[in-house]
């Protein structure tokens, strides 16, 4: 049991979140994560809609989505950036667009998913690249898959608006180029345009469960995801994206990720680049 705290929190009602978060996200939450989950949760005991961590627990598996939701809201990492691991969009401007160049020309059809997309920072620099360097890009259909479970982070991403002094990664001249400044009481505030905005599909998606789309996808990004799974779990994951890739697709993992020892379905291609195998 957590000591010195305003409300009790049990193993046993600890117990009961983790194999929730287990279930539904895949996501493993060590015995470590007590404190952590305790932090994040105690504001629904705190105002009093429940009156310990046990009726709160009730409520979550009695099916309550609005708990449901809160839960996983609070429990998932959504730590990000523009150009985040910025490697791997140097790989896409040198090695994948080039690529793309020539075994699409026929088609210039491009379909892209980044899984675990967060508040938006990763497709939108994906869409930025792609606007950037991709010759006669007014020519090309484009579109951007952009999903995550939490239903917060969605919104903002669909939104579009960031504080200007969190632009870490964004050139001067990307800055003017693709975003808009606000005025006045909003001047902190920058709006991404609308002709970036309009390549990406925005929608709330559990990887766990069925997937609406069949693909093909020319490439996928879930970076630093999988690090939260079981080994079971990524083996399955990875061997879905495996189905919707197209020949030749490329996966972009996390800094931290690896399909050593997981999947076999990869070629390797240095910092965390993989490439489907034929």
């Amino acid at each position: 049991m957590i000591t010195n705290h305003e409300f009790e929190f049990t193993d046993a009602s600890f117990d009961r979140i983790r194999q929730f978060i287990l279930k539904h996200t895949g996501i493993v939450l060590g015995v470590k994560k007590k404190n952590m989950v305790y932090g994040r949760l105690v504001r629904q005991i705190r105002s009093g809609e429940y009156s310990c961590f046990k009726s709160f627990c009730d409520a979550l598996e009695s099916g309550n989505e609005m708990v449901q939701d809160y839960v996983i809201n609070a429990m998932t990492t959504n730590l990000t950036a523009f150009f985040r691991e910025n490697y791997h969009f140097d790989y896409l401007v040198n090695t994948v667009i080039p690529e793309l160049l020539e075994r699409k020309q026929a088609s210039k059809k491009l379909r892209i998913w980044s899984a675990g997309c967060s508040t938006g920072e990763e497709p939108y620099s994906i869409a930025m690249t792609l606007k950037e360097h991709l010759p006669d890009f007014e020519k090309w259909d484009i579109k951007i898959l952009a999903s995550d479970l939490d239903a917060n982070v969605i919104a903002k991403a669909k939104a579009g608006i960031y504080q200007s002094d969190h632009l870490t990664g964004i050139s001067d001249k990307q800055l003017s180029h693709w975003f808009k400044r606000g005025r006045d009481e909003k001047s902190n505030y920058v709006k991404i345009n609308t002709e970036v905005k309009d390549l990406i599909c925005f929608r709330r998606l559990n990887l766990l469960h069925e997937w609406p789309m069949t693909g093909e996808f020319d490439f996928i990004f879930c970076r630093n995801v999988v690090i939260y799974f079981d080994k079971e779990t990524q083996r399955n994951l990875f061997d879905r994206y495996a189905n919707v890739l197209a020949a030749e697709g490329y996966l972009f993992l996390g800094h931290s990720e690896t399909l050593n020892n997981i999947s076999e379905r990869f070629d390797f291609h240095g910092k965390t680049i993989y490439k489907k195998k034929v």
